[in-house]
């Protein structure tokens, strides 16, 4: 199972967007608190509308009680527009983890810290001049690849 971390997500039609994601992916989806919504939100259950029912969903007061969490990721991936590696160039396994900071301020510095450089990955972006992706697209984006190394031996035979 692949997972995707949300850390404190503020926007609830992008966290029901990647829950949607997440049960056709058959993806675990962490949500760590607080959330900057309800989860009751309307704008949240139309944009997962039915699919919501279907998604294996783990609610975490915080941080800590993530890490204490037994059903979690083995390793995580942070992605961040300030990281210097590609997710082209990360090496997936099933039982990872990609955790995504929330849309107004990322991720905090000390998760960057927990997590580790050599961890941090970016999508690559063809036009600098703008500051990133929407959470949701960037999750799509991120999630797929790492299904498809991981889902797809002949990945493996060009590396």
């Amino acid at each position: 199972m692949f997972h995707i971390v949300l850390f404190n997500p503020e926007i609830p039609q992008n966290t029901g967007n990647v829950g949607r994601m997440c049960a056709i992916a058959k993806c675990r989806l962490h949500l760590i608190h607080p959330l900057g919504f309800t989860i009751t939100d309307a704008h949240l259950k139309r944009a997962g509308m039915d699919y919501w029912k279907s998604l294996d969903i783990v609610h975490h007061e915080n941080w800590e009680a993530f890490e204490h969490f037994s059903g979690g990721p083995r390793r995580l991936w942070l992605l961040t527009t300030k990281a210097s590696k590609s997710l082209w160039d990360a090496k997936f396994e099933d039982e990872d983890g990609l955790v995504f900071g929330n849309e107004g301020h990322g991720a905090p510095e000390w998760l960057h810290k927990l997590v580790g450089r050599e961890r941090e990955i970016k999508i690559p972006q063809f036009n600098e001049t703008l500051r990133s992706l929407n959470l949701a697209t960037s999750a799509g984006i991120a999630t797929y690849e790492a299904l498809r190394q991981i889902h797809h031996p002949i990945y493996e035979k060009h590396n």
